[in-house]
Parts: structure tokens; C-alpha cells; sequence
């Protein structure tokens, strides 16, 4: 219960903190450095090294390629049937094919099953996260109306090598078989622990719904993929290759999250329909706390 207090208080003191405001308007890129740079690689160097590798592990990496996958295909064939353009089919596969695996995700897998699951929840984000850096970034520069049109290798390499949490991802596998990180635990843990309320916060300092009457047709789409059909194409897929308990259950309520706010950063950068894409973001916030709660009862 302190968890999902700790949610609906840091978010809704964001949005308090934005109306009075009482905090500078580009505050959250602070809040989301110290996250994204600190807190998150904390979180890989807390976890990952105690990780009891299997080949079941693999499912969750799996589960985010199909998410991805199932979004291009559902998102293709709604916008033919709808006659729209590119740029539009970009925007919502951005929004639908991509989940908020940490500042999200991380906190409601911690109200539901723990912070031990945290280990599994990492496979999934860091692997939505590169799905998003590299097919992500393709999509956007194909519905573009900035730029050459064209898709260049090197810079998606670039902004994954620079990218922190995936550093400290990679560093805390690499490095755990040769150095033992339990002297540093408590440090590891100190900085961990500040993911879920500044993530949080944060949220709430950048939610809007203005204008959502108008694009309601087009929000409406991108949820029932990113918060219903996903997940269930996740779970069947569980289902049908046998995989069980954790593995299986953080996957599928990974999978089930609301959309990744670094979609709308990609979607500004490449001139797509940003302001859909923040209403999406912004409405599947809210939305997605229930139906990861039917997810959970689902599941169980």
C-alpha cells in the first residue's frame, strides 16, 4: 500500500508543484539527468551481478522485440485503413511499440512484486531501449520532415554508446564475474532507491492533456495496443513457449506499462506529431495504472 501512496503523492505533487509554479519549467531535465545518469546505472551494479542466468532469461529481451514488432504490424494496417501518411504511422508506432519500462515500470513492479523483481524488470527497459535507439530512430526518420530522409548507422551507435543507463547495464554484466560489488551494496542501494520517487516527480512536472478531444480517435488506437494487445501477445507468447512464474509475470506486466516519454524527445528531434505523442504519453500514464492492475490479476 506505501508503494502505491508513493506513486499517486509523487505524481500529483509534480503536477501541483507545475501549476503553482513553484519549481522552474525545465526542471524535470535536472531530475531526469540525475536518473538517467546516477540512479538507473545504480539500480543494473544493485541487481544485475546476482542474476541466475538461464536460457529462460532471454524471454524478456524477446518480449520487448515482440511488443515492437506487433506495433509496426497493428500500426501499419490501422493507418492504411485510415489513409494516413508516414509521419502519422512514425508517431504511432513510437507511441504504441515502446513501454516506460524504468520511471514507470520500476516503481509499480516494486508496489507488486518486490524489488527483487527489478533483476528481470532491467532485461526488459534495457532492451526496449535499444529497440528504441535503433528501429525507433529508423521509424522516426522515415515519417520525417526534417533532414535528408536518411538513416545513419553511426549516429544510432553513437547515441547508444552514450547512453548511461545501458553503460551501467553493460558494465555491471561485464564486470560482476571478476569483481564482487557487495562492499559497495549500501552506496548501490542509496542511489537505487531514489528511481522511483524523482521518476515519478518528474512525470508529474510533464503531464498534459490539452487538446486531447480532437485526437481521441488516434490516442484511443495507440492504447489498446500499448496497454491491452501487446500485453496479451506477450503472455501468449509465454504461454505457448512454457515460460513460468517471474520471468514470464514481470514480462508481460512490463510489456503492459504506459508509453516511454523519450518517444516524445525522438518524435521533436525528427519533426513527427509531438503534441499526439505527448497526449498519448500523458493519458496512458493515468489509464496504465489500472490496467496493470487487471494485468496482475490476470496473471495470478
Amino acid at each position: 500500500m506505501v508503494n502505491f501512496v508513493l506513486i499517486a503523492f509523487c505524481i500529483g505533487a509534480g503536477m501541483l508543484f507545475r501549476r503553482l509554479q513553484l519549481i522552474p519549467k525545465d526542471a524535470h531535465k535536472g531530475i531526469n539527468t540525475w536518473i538517467l545518469s546516477l540512479a538507473l546505472p545504480a539500480v543494473s551494479f544493485k541487481y544485475l551481478p546476482n542474476i541466475q542466468w538461464s536460457a529462460e532469461m532471454l524471454f524478456p529481451v524477446a518480449s520487448s522485440i515482440l511488443m515492437w514488432a506487433g506495433a509496426w504490424l497493428f500500426m501499419e494496417m490501422y493507418c492504411r485503413w485510415k489513409g494516413y501518411r508516414q509521419r502519422s504511422r512514425s508517431t504511432l508506432e513510437l507511441a504504441s511499440g515502446f513501454g516506460n519500462t524504468s520511471f514507470v515500470g520500476f516503481p509499480l513492479i516494486t508496489a507488486y512484486y518486490g524489488e527483487q523483481a527489478l533483476s528481470i524488470a532491467i532485461l526488459c527497459d534495457q532492451s526496449m531501449f535499444l529497440l528504441l535507439s535503433s528501429i525507433g530512430v529508423v521509424a522516426a526518420v522515415r515519417g520525417s520532415r526534417t533532414g535528408d530522409g536518411k538513416v545513419h548507422p553511426r549516429a544510432i551507435v553513437r547515441r547508444l554508446l552514450r547512453f548511461p543507463p545501458l553503460m551501467g547495464c553493460v558494465l555491471a554484466l561485464v564486470l560482476s564475474p571478476f569483481i564482487d560489488f557487495s562492499f559497495a551494496a549500501p552506496f548501490f542501494d542509496k542511489l537505487a532507491a531514489t528511481v522511483a520517487p524523482l521518476a515519478l516527480f518528474s512525470i508529474g512536472l510533464q503531464l498534459s492533456f490539452k487538446g486531447w478531444r480532437r485526437l481521441l480517435p488516434q490516442v484511443s488506437v495507440a492504447l489498446l495496443y500499448k496497454l491491452l494487445i501487446g500485453p496479451a501477445l506477450v503472455l501468449a507468447a509465454a504461454i505457448l513457449s512454457g515460460i513460468k512464474g517471474d520471468i514470464a509475470k514481470i514480462s508481460v506486466f512490463e510489456a503492459a506499462m504506459p508509453t516511454v516519454m523519450t518517444s516524445s524527445i525522438i518524435c521533436e528531434q525528427y519533426g513527427l506529431n509531438t503534441r499526439l505523442v505527448n497526449l498519448i504519453i500523458g493519458i496512458s500514464i493515468l489509464t496504465g495504472l489500472f490496467s496493470t492492475a487487471l494485468w496482475y490479476a490476470v496473471m495470478r
